[in-house]
C-alpha cells in the first residue's frame, strides 16, 4: 500500500536539497524552521527510511534520498505541467472544438463563425466536420463532436440542448431564363407548378406547415445536398429553397435567387450541444460566441 505523503512534504524535502540548510528552506518556503523540519520529518516517517543526513554544519541527502530526489523532481513536474495545462484550457490558451453541421450552414454561416471565433480564441483548435444533419446528431451523442448546427425541431430527446440562433426567411433560387427571374420577389403560389428541388430534412415541418396546402409544390425532386440541388437547377426547370444567407452560393451557380413572400417563411437555424455542466470551458465559449453572434446576424 502506499505511503500517505503531501506535495508539501515533497517540497520540504527538495528546499533543504537545494539550499543545504533547514533556516534557508524554511525561509524560500514562508515557514518556521520548526515547521519545515516537521515536515521532514512526517515524510521520513510515513516512507519509513531517512532521507536526509543531518550534522551540527550541513545537511545532505542520505543514498535513498538521492535516489528519491529525480522521482519527486518528476512528479511535481508533471503536476506543474498539469495544472498548466488546466489554467491554459480554462484561460483558452488551448483547447478543441469539434463542429459538426450540414449544408447550407457548413458552406455560409460556418467558415465566417469559424474564423472569428478563431480570431477571438487563436489558442484554440476548432474541427470541423460537413455531415448530414443525421450525422450531426449522431455525433453529438456518441461524443465525437462537442457543438452541431442544423435546423432548428430535429432533436428527438432531451440528451442534447439546442439554441436558437438565427431565423433566416427562405428564399427561392431559379434559373436565368425562368419567366419569374425579372421580378423583385415572388410568392409559394408563382412556385406551384414548377418542380422543387429538395435538400432540406424535415421540409413538411419546417416549411409546407406554414404554406396553405393549395400552394404546395406539385412535384417534388429529393437529393441530399444543396449542391447537388442547385447543380441540378442549372441543366432542369424548378427552383430550389434555401435560407437567405446562401445568396452568395445560390449566385456561385450562375442562378437568380429572390425572396418568396406570402407568407414570409423563417428557417429557424439552431446549435446543438450537451448541458453545460458537461463541457469544456472552450465549447462553452464558442456556444457564447455563436449565441451573441447569431442574435447580431438578426438584428
Amino acid at each position: 500500500m502506499a505511503a500517505e505523503v503531501t506535495l508539501r512534504q515533497l517540497r520540504a524535502f527538495l528546499a533543504v536539497l537545494e539550499s543545504g540548510s533547514f533556516s534557508e528552506a524554511a525561509d524560500t518556503m514562508h515557514l518556521s524552521q520548526a515547521a519545515l523540519s516537521g515536515l521532514v520529518k512526517e515524510l521520513e516517517s510515513r516512507l519509513g527510511v531517512r532521507l536526509l543526513d543531518r550534522n551540527t554544519r550541513s545537511v545532505s541527502a542520505s543514498a535513498v534520498g538521492s535516489a528519491f530526489e529525480p522521482m519527486v523532481r518528476r512528479v511535481l513536474a508533471d503536476l506543474d505541467e498539469a495544472l498548466e495545462g488546466v489554467s491554459n484550457l480554462k484561460e483558452l490558451r488551448r483547447g478543441l472544438v469539434r463542429v459538426a453541421a450540414p449544408e447550407p450552414l457548413s458552406c455560409t454561416l460556418l467558415p465566417e463563425l469559424i474564423s472569428g471565433y478563431g480570431k477571438a480564441y487563436p489558442g484554440v483548435e476548432v474541427r470541423f466536420d460537413d455531415v448530414p444533419i443525421e450525422q450531426v446528431l449522431a455525433n453529438l451523442h456518441n461524443g465525437s463532436a462537442d457543438i452541431g448546427f442544423g435546423p432548428a425541431g430535429v432533436l428527438t430527446d432531451d440528451a442534447i440542448e439546442a439554441h436558437v440562433v438565427r431565423a433566416d426567411p427562405l428564399w427561392a433560387a431559379l434559373r436565368p431564363d425562368d419567366p419569374l427571374a425579372d421580378a423583385e420577389s415572388i410568392s409559394w403560389k408563382d412556385l406551384r407548378d414548377r418542380p422543387l428541388i429538395n435538400y432540406m430534412p424535415n421540409l413538411a415541418v419546417n416549411v409546407l406547415a406554414h404554406i396553405p396546402p393549395r400552394n404546395h409544390p406539385r412535384d417534388i425532386v429529393s437529393v441530399h445536398r444543396v449542391n447537388t440541388a442547385l447543380s441540378l437547377l442549372r441543366v432542369r426547370p424548378g427552383y430550389v429553397i434555401c435560407p437567405a444567407m446562401a445568396r452568395a452560393l445560390v449566385e456561385g451557380f450562375g442562378l437568380v435567387f429572390l425572396p418568396v413572400l406570402q407568407p414570409v417563411v423563417s428557417w429557424r437555424i439552431a446549435i446543438f450541444v450537451r448541458p453545460r455542466t458537461s463541457i469544456s470551458p472552450a465549447v462553452e465559449r464558442f456556444l457564447d460566441y455563436t449565441l451573441r453572434d447569431g442574435k447580431a446576424g438578426n438584428k
